[in-house]
């Protein structure tokens, strides 16, 4: 399966926030100018990731963003689910005419369901932990 790009910097800055030391704010340009990705696109995601509580932000002079919750209380199978439109096939009659005998539709949703489980089992400080070469691509030692 392969998530759409919103999910995967969605991802991404949700990794940056947890990298931070708590309660410290950072920018969306920082967050942008870390994963070179479109101003645009990150106000997007972090907007969506602010709306569904993943993200807390701040605005005035000393304002910026942050995790909205604790990282290890940000369940990555939970993020995707919030962010990530998860329409595998199209299975309308009107697309396709296979759609009364075809098994594929829910072949394919066990196999969402069992990456999804495997997500629950993980949290965005599990991306973390132990994990300095990450910290160091991130300039965070």
């Amino acid at each position: 399966m392969q998530l759409t790009n919103f999910t995967d910097f969605g991802l991404r800055a949700l990794i940056y926030l947890a990298s931070l030391p708590k309660g410290e704010l950072t920018s969306i340009t920082v967050v942008t100018e870390t994963f070179d990705v479109s101003r645009n696109h990150m106000v997007k995601i972090i907007n969506k990731l602010g709306q569904e509580g993943f993200i807390k932000t701040v605005r005035g002079k000393n304002g910026g963003i942050c995790l909205g919750r604790p990282a290890d209380q940000i369940i990555i199978g939970e993020v995707i689910r919030s962010i990530e439109p998860f329409n595998i096939v199209n299975c309308a009659p009107e697309f396709c005419h296979i759609t009364p005998a075809c098994r594929l539709k829910t072949a394919l949703a066990k196999a969402k369901q069992a990456f999804l489980d495997e997500l629950d089992q993980h949290t965005i400080q599990d991306m973390l932990t132990e994990n300095n070469e990450l910290l160091i691509l991130l300039k965070r030692v």
